[in-house]
């Protein structure tokens, strides 16, 4: 892999983990965080088109009612309505711009969406609150990667794994952040720490991802070795033949190349 730069090597971790779902991290998608007391659990169930106008209009008459709002903000999500759903925490935020918990949950929902670039300064000013906790940090840091910030954000994962030790999305997130980096060898060890631990047997993925780390450093018997614990043997034939694919041609590299342009 030393013959290619970081760049090239950060597109290709990026262009298979978007390719194939079996190779690819899981980000969790919670309609709002745990600690927003006013979300009732009735309203983190998938919502009907005919309920969630309900919802809005409830809220639209009660604009300043967090509970109200964020219900309306979950219904927006389970229909797909991401650019309203954004809105709604938006103007909640800017409703209530004490409550650090709703910024917190906006620039999640900001960085789901990929607008990485707007949920940062949100979430840099979040992580700064004595209310933080480590998903703050967590989201922090792959909206730094998301951003091609990656040793920032190794930065916000170290914060979050001080508050949550070995936290496996975290450290799921650490490792590949090093292969996005071009880091390989960390991205290796810091997968492996965390598929030692015994909370990992139920985490498919992130052995999926060291088969993946493994994999781009050409150890395909050994990645298609830690693939097979979870994956279908047609299945990890299908990942490591597609791997090798992109890792071999010349051309991925130049289409790489011209995607980093601009």
């Amino acid at each position: 892999m030393g013959m290619f730069p970081s760049r090239q090597r950060c597109r290709l971790v990026w262009a298979l983990l978007l390719a194939s779902s079996a190779l690819a991290g899981c980000q969790q998608n919670n309609a709002s965080l745990e600690q927003l007391d006013t979300m009732s659990t009735a309203s983190t169930a998938p919502v009907s088109f005919q309920a969630t106008a309900k919802l809005g209009k409830a809220w639209q008459a009660d604009p300043s009612n967090i509970g109200k709002g964020l219900a309306y903000a979950n219904g927006l999500e389970s229909i797909g309505q991401t650019e309203q759903q954004l809105n709604v925490l938006k103007q909640l935020a800017g409703t209530h711009p004490a409550n650090s918990k709703l910024a917190i949950l906006h620039g999640k929902k900001l960085a789901q969406a990929g607008r990485s670039a707007e949920a940062l300064p949100i979430l840099e000013r979040a992580a700064a609150t004595p209310e933080a906790d480590w998903r703050v940090h967590s989201a922090l840091g792959s909206t730094y990667d998301q951003q091609g910030l990656n040793e920032k954000a190794q930065t916000a994962y170290a914060k979050a794994l001080t508050l949550r030790p070995d936290e496996l999305s975290v450290l799921n997130n650490l490792g590949m952040s090093h292969a996005l980096q071009g880091d390989l060898s960390k991205a290796e060890a810091t997968l492996r720490q965390a598929s030692l631990l015994p909370k990992a047997a139920t985490q498919p993925r992130i052995r999926q991802n060291l088969a993946l780390v493994v994999g781009l450093q050409g150890r395909f018997e050994e990645a298609r070795k830690i693939a097979s614990e979870d994956l279908p043997p047609d299945q990890v034939e299908a990942n490591m033949a597609y791997l090798q694919k992109m890792l071999s041609q010349p051309n991925t590299w130049q289409q790489l190349a011209k995607g980093e342009q601009g």
